[in-house]
């Protein structure tokens, strides 16, 4: 009699703060159930855990594997065994595979982010851009942009971390121009600039405001922002003003979560129907928080 396989149980957790409005685990499940897995979703929030805990407490209690969003997707890499090259070079995680107990780091934002682009803003010029951030998320934006052949400006209030991801990113890749800007630099970065991304968390439900000022947004210039809560931030509702393409962060959740969603489990996920997915669960009567 042939053996039964039992299939493989996937308890997938998001780690990160202020999180308890993520779209994560409705947009992973139902994609998970469609493709007919044993697959769950869960949040944990780091305002709500205790002091000192690590990814190894929620793998102990049968955590199998994790995305990793705002403010830990670098704070996490002290507790890893491994990272992909990808996560290497970006300095940063937001997916984590535990196989045989062991922690290794990869990064699917920044096929993510181009993937959404790439589709949403096909015929953006990428000769130059800026990006505002140059945390984890900028990080992998800055790479994408980069790696797709725009010379690239990054932008952080830390100003030490922005030169920082400018030499890693430049030492990955040298072929490509990869600079720091100043913050009061932002409207000369735009001058000779084809586009601009956010890649802060200035705009999202709970952090509202500009990423920075828009005055020199002009018709010629498209403008993407990273955050997806609400879809319609502060920042695009200028750039339309002024007349730009905008690209808002909700392509880039989708791209990143099937990524990451085929990560995890060897499944492969349909982008279409997942975009179908987050169209159905975006309602305008909440707006909380992040990735």
């Amino acid at each position: 009699m042939p053996e039964t396989l039992t299939p493989a149980r996937h308890r997938v957790a998001l780690v990160g703060a202020a999180i308890s409005g993520s779209l994560s685990p409705a947009l992973h499940e139902r994609e998970a159930a469609t493709l007919g897995l044993d697959y769950t979703y869960t949040l944990l929030d780091l305002d709500h855990l205790p002091p000192g805990w690590r990814l190894r407490d929620a793998v102990r209690q049968g955590v199998t594997g994790f995305n990793i969003t705002h403010p830990a997707k670098q704070a996490v890499l002290s507790q890893l065994d491994d990272l992909s090259p990808d996560a290497r070079t970006l300095g940063a995680v937001n997916t984590v595979l535990v196989p045989e107990g062991r922690l290794i780091g990869h990064n699917t934002d920044h096929s993510g982010f181009l993937a959404g682009l790439r589709n949403g803003l096909p015929d953006a010029p990428l000769d130059r851009v800026v990006v505002v951030g140059a945390g984890g998320a900028g990080s992998a934006v800055a790479y994408a942009l980069a790696d797709a052949g725009a010379a690239v400006e990054i932008v952080d209030a830390d100003g030490g971390r922005a030169c920082a991801l400018a030499a890693r990113l430049s030492a990955a890749l040298p072929s490509r121009e990869i600079t720091a800007l100043a913050p009061d630099r932002i409207a000369a970065g735009l001058r000779r600039a084809d586009g601009i991304v956010n890649a802060t968390p200035i705009g999202m439900t709970g952090h509202p405001g500009l990423p920075f000022a828009t005055d020199a947004l002009t018709s010629r210039h498209w403008v993407a922002d990273v955050v997806y809560r609400p879809l319609n931030t502060a920042l695009l509702t200028a750039a339309r003003a002024a007349g730009c393409q905008v690209l808002d962060g909700g392509a880039m959740l989708v791209a990143q979560a099937a990524r990451t969603l085929a990560l995890i489990t060897g499944a492969t996920p349909d982008l279409d129907r997942m975009r179908e997915h987050l169209s159905a669960l975006h309602t305008p009567r909440t707006e909380p928080s992040h990735a």
